[in-house]
């Protein structure tokens, strides 16, 4: 893991003193809220429905178990004994108020943590593959490359007031997940035809009021030129992004309207000239950060398969490997997801005793590092093989042990009108709804992959637009309605799910879900997922079912 330096925890310390200031005069009344809100929203401070909500960052979703436990510490402390995981990999704090603002950054600042640039027009968290540098299938660890992004992009002053926030991911595998193609830029390394690695660069997806996937803006970036290229394609954006237009201020907007080629075309000019800048760290530097993800010592020789007919492994326990467990790199290491997607618990949700005990389990048997996923999950990158079962029981004890990664019962959503002022619909409740319909683990085996994505407003904090079945909540004359959509994907296979009819109530959506799995398991072919299914045979007989 990257550890700071003295630049980085005196850059992190002096903005904690600067908002404890702030905090203080707005408190005092010497600063109107009008004053005070792009002073707080730079703090990752946001203020919602029923109290002051703080964002707090995880760059490219890692952290150690020390930090883990301070995120549950502050759970205990200054909210509700709780935080929720995000789908940028970040964590909130839904009930904070703001005179205790200032000392829970204080607080982060003490184990390398921070609030920077979680919200604003500005560079948001850097996100990555959960299983960056344990993935049996990944071209080299892209998380060097994302330290490298966050470090030029905090604070950086010409892209600190852009026209609107602004979101990069970085991988590196053919299979995507971390949702590239819906990101304002997407980076995947990969290797040319002689072998070198570079940077596949999409530009210009996003979801929200107008959804876009991303095209492809240069097949093969030389890793060397990475800085500079990504500081071409801001600026471009920055010089024609719509400030007088919030709804068409982000840059899949001025891709489209200019089209990939134009855009591609002023892109590669631009970086005619910041190539010249000597933007890209000198390669000692590169190699100073990128020794920072070395990969732990793995241990050799170790058992790299599970007996099972041991009498003494439960079922429950070998359905949780079949479903939870990754393929890692290392032989006799495996990579474990924890769901936070408890049958009828609230997605992404987890109790301090719950964050507690899985920095135990990092620090017991994970070289000390978790990961969190964009789908509000938590990874334990390297673990031994032989030590899945004793993880798995301490799971299960904790209500961690649900094995539904991927399957209906995984389900994305934001906290909606529960929390959110900015939301027309509730999603909590909806997705618990989904979640009982659907309790039956068997049923949901039986189903296969199909992700379910729920938003309570058109931001789409939610990624319903991602969805396999993506549902977004509206105001419809005063009450809360559902709009139905299918054909969604984020992964490699990118596409944009659509809206299929007419909306419902909360009770009718859960219907109507049932509606189109019953089609789907009549019309599947072997091995085919929901999307697959979708895909091949349309819209129509699902139509036909659900509105008849």
């Amino acid at each position: 893991m990257y550890r700071y330096d003295e630049y980085d925890q005196a850059i992190v310390e002096a903005r904690v003193e600067e908002f404890r200031d702030q905090v203080n005069r707005r408190l005092a009344g010497e600063m109107t809220e009008d004053q005070f809100k792009p002073l707080r929203l730079m703090n990752g401070l946001y203020l919602q429905l029923h109290a002051y909500m703080l964002r707090v960052a995880i760059p490219y979703g890692t952290l150690s178990g020390r930090q883990m436990r301070m995120l549950a510490h502050i759970a205990r402390k200054y909210d509700k004994d709780y935080g929720h995981f995000t789908t940028r990999q970040n964590l909130q704090y839904n009930w904070i108020k703001l005179a205790d603002a200032p000392e829970i950054l204080a607080e982060l600042a003490t184990v390398q943590m921070h609030a920077i640039q979680t919200s604003g027009n500005c560079i948001r968290n850097i996100s990555s593959d959960q299983y960056a540098g344990a993935a049996a299938d990944e071209v080299e660890d892209p998380r060097p490359w994302a330290e490298l992004l966050r470090q030029w992009s905090t604070f950086h002053p010409e892209f600190s007031y852009l026209p609107r926030k602004f979101k990069i991911a970085v991988i590196a595998s053919d299979e995507d997940r971390a949702a590239v193609r819906l990101h304002d830029i997407g980076l995947q390394i990969h290797r040319d035809a002689a072998g070198e690695a570079g940077f596949r660069v999409f530009v210009g997806g996003g979801m929200g009021r107008t959804p876009m996937v991303a095209p492809v803006i240069r097949d093969f970036l030389p890793k060397a030129d990475l800085l500079a290229y990504v500081e071409a394609c801001l600026r471009v954006y920055n010089r024609y992004g719509r400030r007088d237009n919030l709804y068409k201020a982000r840059i899949k907007i001025l891709v489209h309207e200019l089209g990939a080629d134009e855009y591609r075309r002023q892109v590669e000019a631009e970086f005619l000239h910041t190539r010249t800048l000597g933007l890209d760290a000198p390669e000692a530097e590169f190699q100073r950060i990128a020794d920072s993800f070395a990969p732990p010592a793995f241990e050799t020789g170790l058992p790299d398969d599970i007996d099972r007919n041991d009498p003494g492994l439960a079922p429950e326990f070998l359905a949780w490997v079949d479903r939870q467990v990754a393929a890692h790199k290392a032989p006799g290491y495996a990579i474990v997801n924890i769901s936070l997607k408890p049958t009828t618990g609230i997605p992404g949700d987890a109790s301090s005793a719950q964050i507690d005990l899985m920095a135990d389990l990092a620090e017991a048997y994970g070289f000390d590092e978790l990961r969190i996923t964009h789908a509000q999950n938590v990874v334990l990158p390297h673990v031994k093989k032989a030590d899945l079962h004793a993880i798995w029981q301490k799971l299960d004890a904790a209500g961690l042990a649900t094995p539904n990664l991927d399957l209906v019962g995984d389900i994305i959503a934001c906290p909606g009108l529960d929390y959110c002022s900015l939301a027309n619909a509730r999603s909590i409740p909806l997705a618990q709804k989904i979640a009982k319909r659907f309790g039956d683990l068997d049923r949901q085996r039986d189903l296969g992959e199909l992700k379910l994505k729920i938003s309570g407003c058109i931001n789409a904090c939610g990624h319903h637009h991602a969805g396999h079945i993506g549902i977004l909540g509206v105001d419809r004359k005063g009450e809360e309605n559902y709009q139905l959509s299918f054909g969604g994907s984020g992964a490699e296979d990118a596409s944009l799910a659509k809206i299929i009819g007419p909306g419902f109530s909360e009770d009718g959506v859960v219907d109507a879900i049932e509606k189109a799995v019953d089609v789907y398991t009549a019309l599947r072919d072997d091995g085919e997922r929901f999307l697959d299914t979708y895909r091949r045979v349309g819209e129509a007989p699902f139509k036909e079912a659900i509105y008849g």
